[in-house]
């Protein structure tokens, strides 16, 4: 089977398909978090074992400038030193990618963070398989909402004469960082992780948990806590 992307024609078999996980070390709201004990675990750990469950990917990065991290990471995984530079708390995510894309060639490329430990691998097949099959050039991870928001001081999903119930409300897509599956022209040609005609998962409110914060951190360990006693 044959798939036309941009101006290229590739062959499914021949499509080469790679993970990515960019770390640092040195995090400014909550120093260490990366390699701190989540319910006995490393929370590098949980997204390290995951991204290695996903049959469909070729090969896959932990995209770190410290070699500290090789501690933590299991046999399937290659470690890819990255410049310090891309350490700095002013450098943007798209900073990044673009160095990673320069240094490492495929087809299609898989980002994820590992602070979303609880991402799902069966989420991020099914989204990649989207990708792969040609029907998207992309797709990304989001949690739906449907209750009462504001913005600019106004209600902004609903009418206040009219107030309906929460689950008739048109429901909003949050975008997360669970994961960003993109063809490498909606990088190379668009400068973008998400391209124009991207799929969008819905991911559950495990999936979506975001460590930034210690109080994030204390959260997660709730969560981690109880998925185990619900396995």
């Amino acid at each position: 089977m044959e798939y036309v992307f941009g101006n290229n024609l590739l062959n499914k078999v021949d499509m080469k398909i790679v993970s990515f996980i960019p770390i640092k070390l040195n995090n400014q709201r909550l120093p260490g978090k990366n390699t701190m004990l989540l319910n006995g675990r490393p929370m590098c750990d949980y997204i390290f074992k995951t991204i290695c469950q996903v049959n469909s990917i070729d090969e896959n990065y932990v995209y770190c400038s410290d070699e500290a991290i090789k501690e933590y990471m299991p046999k399937e995984m290659t470690f890819l030193k990255r410049d310090t530079y891309l350490d700095g708390f002013q450098v943007k995510g798209l900073e990044i990618i673009d160095r990673f894309v320069k240094d490492v060639d495929a087809d299609i490329y898989v980002l994820t963070h590992v602070t979303q430990p609880f991402t799902k691998a069966s989420s991020i097949e099914t989204a990649l398989q989207k990708v792969v099959s040609g029907e998207y050039d992309s797709a990304f991870s989001a949690i739906e909402l449907q209750d009462y928001m504001w913005k600019d001081g106004k209600p902004f999903n609903y009418d206040m004469k009219n107030i309906v119930r929460t689950q008739d409300l048109d429901p909003i897509y949050m975008e997360t960082g669970a994961f960003f599956i993109f063809r490498k022209e909606v990088f190379t040609e668009l400068g973008q992780r998400i391209g124009s005609k991207p799929y969008m998962h819905v991911i559950d409110q495990f999936e979506a948990v975001d460590v930034d914060t210690a109080e994030d951190f204390e959260f997660a360990k709730a969560v981690a806590l109880y998925m185990s006693q619900t396995k």
